[in-house]
């Protein structure tokens, strides 16, 4: 993987870690246990426990049990809040610091942000899913999420580069609709 792929890579797959933190790491560990092609350097290889992979699995079936339940799926959010954030940062550190040398603090912090920011958007968007169909559309909506987030982390793999350019646009488009809203709320205070 080129270095630019690297960052693709670190860019996607903390995008996908922002709708759901187990997926994207799971799609790593994996990836990384059997393929001769994708490997973690130190201390990210520890992805490719058995240990590791088992309660990723786990986690994995947990949270999408929970996440379609209503109500419930509030909750998981909730917690969800601070586990996303930190699953972008060590799937972009790990993917970065595959080909690059870039600082591992910087990349930690960029996950963090990207995985962060997805999943801010997605808790400013799930209210309105809920008040529109009574809390009967979010099991659809998670199940979407996932397809999401597993095809975004293969692809990630896959097709680094692309999945970082498009991880790049999400990304600039969520910017852009966060100020033009603020600029919305402005205007109809001063008014």
């Amino acid at each position: 993987m080129s270095a630019l792929g690297g960052i693709g890579a670190a860019f996607g797959l903390s995008t996908s870690a922002g709708l759901n933190a187990y997926i994207p790491l799971l799609v790593v560990a994996l990836a990384a246990k059997f393929s001769d092609s994708f490997h973690l350097s130190a201390p990210y290889d520890a992805l490719t426990s058995w240990w590791v992979i088992g309660i990723l699995a786990v986690l994995l079936l947990v949270e999408m049990f929970v996440d379609k339940i209503p109500a419930v799926d509030s909750i998981n959010d909730i917690i969800q809040t601070f586990i996303r954030p930190v699953a972008g940062a060590v799937l972009f550190a790990a993917n970065a610091n595959v080909v690059t040398d870039v600082s591992p603090i910087i990349a930690l912090v960029a996950g963090l942000l990207v995985a962060g920011g997805v999943h801010a958007t997605k808790g400013a968007f799930r209210p309105a899913v809920t008040a529109t169909t009574a809390g009967t559309g979010n099991w659809l909506v998670s199940i979407l999420e996932d397809i999401v987030a597993f095809v975004m982390s293969l692809l990630a793999l896959i097709l680094p580069i692309l999945i970082g350019i498009g991880a790049l646009l999400f990304i600039a488009l969520l910017v852009v609709y966060f100020i033009r809203r603020r600029r919305k709320q402005e205007k109809l205070a001063f008014n």
